[in-house]
This record gives C-alpha cells, sequence and structure tokens, in this order.
C-alpha cells in the first residue's frame, strides 16, 4: 500500500480540484459548428456595436462577444482566425435584376463603349465567337457616354448583319436598337400602334431601328429563351459574381412563374445558395397563381411583391415628368399604363398579402403613384410598399413617403452616373430634388440600397461609395454631387443589409451579425467605416459565408 507525505496531501488534493473544474468547465461546453475570432466584426445592430468573435450552429448566429469569452463556451467543429480582417453582414442588393443579368453573360457586352463605332466592333467580335446563334444581341450601350450623343439608327446594323437580327439593350433597359431583320420577324412598321412607348421614326417617317419602353416587347417576344440547361449554367455563372463582391440576398425585380419555379429548383438542390427575395412581374397568370396561394416565405426564397413599372427611365426620355424636360420642351414622358389600371391593382394587392413595388423615376410618375399608395392603402403605415428608385420628387410629394409609410428603395450609383446629364435632362433647379437619398431617408428613415445591375455594375461597394461621398469611380467631382443628399457610413452600411432585409420583411432574419439571425456574412479587407473616400471602391472581398458555410474564398 502506497504512503503519502502529510506535506503533499494539500498539494494533491488541489491538483485533483483544479482538474476537476477543468474537466467540468469542459463538459458545459457547448458545440457549435462555427466559431470566428480575431475579427473587427461590424454587427449593424439596433447600436451599431462592435464584437472581436461569434459563433455559428444550424446556419445562424448564436452568440457574439469577446474571444476569450465565447472559447470558454464553446467547442466548435471549425474554428477560424480572422487575423484580424473586418467582417460585415452579408451584403444585400435590395433591387437588381439577377436572372435577366445572368442570361445576359451570354450576350455581347457593350458596356462602357466609347462611340457607336466602338459598339460595332464588339458586335462583330462576338457574332464571329458565335457563328451559329439564331440572334445577336447585345446590352449596355449608353449614348451619354459618347462624344456624339444622339441615339445610333439602325443603317450600320443592316449593313453588317442582313441576314441575323440583332437586338441591343440599352444600359437602362428601358430601350433597344434592333435592326431591320428583327423589325421584319416582329412584322413591326412604321404603322404599328404602341402604347406606352415610342417606335422611333426620322424626319422622313422611316423607323429607325430604336424602341423605347413597351415598345421592346414588340420584337422581344420574338427571342428564344435559353435551354434549362444553358439557363442553369448562366444563373450559376452569375452568382459567383456576386458572391465575389459580397452579395448573399438579393431583390430580383420583375419576375415570372416560370423564372422562379427554375432559381428555386436550383436551390433546393443546393447549386443556388444565393437568398433571393423574387418580385414578380404583375401579369393575370401571376397574379392568379400566386393571390390565390399566397406568399413564399422561406429562408431560401420570398416571394411577397408585385413589380411594377409605372415610367421609363431618365435616360431614353421615358420617365414621366410634372414638367417638360429642359432638353426637348414639347416632351415630358409617359406612362407606362393607365392610372386607372394602376389604381385597381393597388386595390387588388392592399386586399392581399403582398406588397407593391412600382418603379418610378419622373416626379409625375411618383406623385401618382404615392397618392394611389396613400388612397389605396387607408392609412396602413406598416405594408412597406415601395418605390423603386424615387429617382425626381417634386418638395410637395416628398413628405408621403412617411405619411403613407412607403420605402424609398434607391440606388446610389444611378446619382454619380447621371449627373454628367442629368442637370441637361431636368434643368438646374429640376436636379437639385433628384437623388434626393438624405432628404428621403429623412422622412421614412430608412432607405433600402441596390444597384439595379446590370444598369449599374454588381458591385455594392460602388453604391457604398457613391452614397456616401456622392463621386464615381474617378473620384468625380471633387467634393461630391449634391452632397446635402449623401448619407452616413452606417447608413449606407444599414441601407445595404439590415434595411434592405426590412423592406423585404425579413429584417428578423436577416442583415444583422447577432443571435437568431441567419449567419449570413462578409469578410473584408478594409474597413468600409474608415477607409478614406478615394479608396472605398478598391476594398476586397476576401471571403463570402451563407448560412455559416463559406461559398467564396479570394485566391
Amino acid at each position: 500500500m502506497a504512503h503519502f507525505s502529510p506535506s503533499l496531501l494539500p498539494k494533491l488534493a488541489a491538483s485533483l480540484l483544479a482538474l476537476t473544474l477543468l474537466s467540468s468547465c469542459g463538459a458545459r461546453r457547448e458545440t457549435v459548428d462555427l466559431l470566428v475570432t480575431n475579427a473587427t466584426v461590424y454587427t449593424v445592430d439596433s447600436t451599431f456595436s462592435k464584437a472581436e468573435a461569434f459563433a455559428v450552429k444550424d446556419g445562424k448566429f448564436v452568440a457574439v462577444g469577446p474571444a476569450a469569452e465565447l472559447k470558454a463556451k464553446y467547442q466548435a467543429a471549425q474554428e477560424v482566425d480572422a487575423k484580424g480582417r473586418f467582417i460585415y453582414p452579408g451584403f444585400y442588393d435590395a433591387h437588381c435584376h439577377f436572372y435577366r443579368y445572368s442570361l445576359g453573360l451570354s450576350y455581347a457586352d457593350l458596356v462602357g463603349t466609347t462611340s457607336w463605332e466602338d459598339v460595332l466592333q464588339r458586335l462583330q467580335q462576338h457574332r464571329q465567337q458565335h457563328p451559329q446563334a439564331a440572334w445577336l444581341l447585345g446590352r449596355g450601350w449608353d449614348q451619354n457616354d459618347w462624344a456624339d450623343k444622339q441615339f445610333p439608327t439602325k443603317d450600320k446594323l443592316d449593313q453588317l448583319f442582313p441576314d441575323v437580327p440583332v437586338a441591343l439593350i440599352r444600359v437602362d433597359g428601358h430601350a433597344a436598337l434592333v435592326n431591320q431583320k428583327a423589325l421584319d420577324l416582329a412584322g413591326v412598321t412604321a404603322r404599328t400602334p404602341i402604347s406606352g412607348g415610342t417606335i422611333t421614326r426620322d424626319a422622313q417617317g422611316r423607323l429607325t431601328g430604336l424602341l423605347v419602353d413597351n415598345a421592346q416587347r414588340l420584337v422581344g417576344k420574338d427571342i428564344a429563351e435559353p435551354s434549362p440547361a444553358e439557363a442553369a449554367q448562366l444563373l450559376l455563372q452569375g452568382q459567383q459574381n456576386c458572391l465575389a463582391v459580397g452579395l448573399t440576398s438579393l431583390a430580383d425585380a420583375g419576375l415570372d412563374k416560370a423564372d422562379i419555379d427554375q432559381m428555386a429548383a436550383l436551390q433546393r438542390k443546393g447549386d443556388l445558395k444565393l437568398r433571393l427575395y423574387a418580385m414578380l412581374a404583375p401579369t393575370p397568370e401571376n397574379r392568379t397563381y400566386y393571390l390565390k396561394n399566397g406568399p413564399i416565405l422561406t429562408d431560401q426564397l420570398t416571394v411577397s411583391s408585385f413589380k411594377v413599372y409605372a415610367d421609363g427611365a431618365l435616360g431614353s426620355r421615358g420617365a414621366c415628368l410634372v414638367q417638360p424636360y429642359a432638353d426637348r420642351p414639347k416632351e415630358t414622358g409617359f406612362l407606362l399604363s393607365t392610372e386607372k389600371e394602376y389604381r385597381e391593382l393597388a386595390k387588388e394587392l392592399a386586399a392581399s398579402k403582398f406588397q407593391m413595388n412600382t418603379h418610378a423615376i419622373g416626379d409625375s410618375a411618383n406623385r401618382i403613384i404615392l397618392n394611389i399608395y396613400g388612397e389605396a392603402l387607408k392609412g396602413q403605415k406598416d405594408r412597406r410598399w415601395r418605390i423603386e428608385h424615387a429617382q425626381v420628387i417634386t418638395p410637395a410629394d416628398m413628405p408621403k413617403f412617411g405619411q403613407f409609410g412607403i420605402v424609398p428603395s434607391v440606388q446610389p450609383t444611378h446619382a454619380t452616373s447621371d449627373m454628367y446629364w442629368a442637370g441637361e435632362r431636368l434643368g438646374a433647379e429640376r436636379v437639385k430634388t433628384a437623388y434626393a437619398y438624405k432628404e428621403l431617408l429623412k422622412q421614412y428613415g430608412q432607405l433600402a440600397l441596390g444597384s439595379d445591375f446590370p444598369v449599374e455594375d454588381i458591385n455594392p461597394l460602388f453604391g457604398f461609395h457613391s452614397a456616401v461621398a456622392r463621386q464615381d469611380a474617378k473620384n468625380y467631382p471633387k467634393g461630391g454631387f449634391q452632397m446635402e443628399n449623401a448619407i452616413s457610413r452606417q447608413d449606407a452600411m444599414r441601407g445595404m443589409t439590415t434595411w434592405a432585409a426590412h423592406a423585404a420583411f425579413e429584417e428578423k432574419r436577416k442583415g444583422q451579425i447577432r443571435p437568431g439571425m441567419l449567419a449570413d456574412f462578409v469578410v473584408l479587407n478594409t474597413d468600409l467605416l474608415t477607409e478614406p473616400n478615394e479608396q472605398l471602391r478598391g476594398a476586397q472581398v476576401l471571403q463570402t459565408w451563407i448560412g455559416g458555410a463559406k461559398v467564396f474564398e479570394r485566391k
């Protein structure tokens, strides 16, 4: 039998007690899937607090706080040292066109062209690469970027591509230039009637090939959709581009049931990881199905709104204005449907569980839709009906956003893209109440921020920079464009996270790093809250995580 010195007994007892305590502490540590430490975490919670660590289990945040505290409490299957980098909630684009953007990846890229000749050169190169395609399609041209700012005509297209139909979508998606072959296929002539759009003619009455707003549909119906396999490949390619810039949730504006079903199938397979808030086109078929069956509300997919077009775009002079265009004194733009139709739709949706989200650019379109909203909602201030773009607002109409509880869903890069010519369209006085994001924020208390891609660049950091600095990629103009409507960095971050989620009734699930929220987050090399303005667009997304799983890492 072993004998112990009495002097050793206290030391032995202390050691046994320590081991017991360590053992019991270990037993009490909860198991989680992921523990991230050594980070600067911007939670974007109600106080905009910062933390250094968080834990994730079953796709949701379960704890946020000091690293030592979380390490003592949790045992993680995966532990990540963030190496001091900066973490934000997953970025949410509150207004984009993901489905059409993805399918458009097969088109000729005309973004950034400097002349009509540049467009033609790109088209010829694209045709050489895809000689068997039934159509020659392109997207992204903007005559405002050219020395000659006049709209092009189809003459050169007819010469270069007499036997293949051509359709070139303008950057804003509200105008297209087509060739004679495309017009012939669609049966469009100078006598074809059109409402809510323009079939442009020259001084001699001949078709120029330019189709504005509703006129585009005359030709668009003849363009074949890609096969399901081709569409799936393009959607996953589009997803990779989104993940690479930190996007985890998207509001895709204006879809049919078939489009949504296709993306939902990819989500169920686990291939499409992006979370989607899908706005429905208000077709009779969509209204019949969804108003009968009700909204779809899951962590991956929300279908609870209809996207309506009130007018066109300022760049193609389709925006509906109270007073004529400063550079076209006989034109005021136009509505794409009648006021009666908007009023009937608003009444129908007010009696449902769906939101009404209306594209309104011009001050007349905004006034008409705001008034119709107010009539239909009858004092219901938390239906979160939205004005998409809210681009030109008269001072008299601005308070209606707060009065009726209407969400301003805006795209900051529109201001810095349009600033070169918006004054010409609107005049010096009227442009002062255009792109008025700070004033809209004051009225409603929130802004949902998006990009409208592919109209603008897909990168949400460009919108963040435009919102706070009111400058474009060249950091122009010095001092910013109409800086009285710049917003703070905290509010810009809220606009692309928790406020974007609020605009979709998703703020209890998305947009913040706090317990109970979906564990979507991005890791950046830059502190967006302190980095100099001129360096914001150069910030890099290093990792993107959705539901606690890493879905992108920069190599």
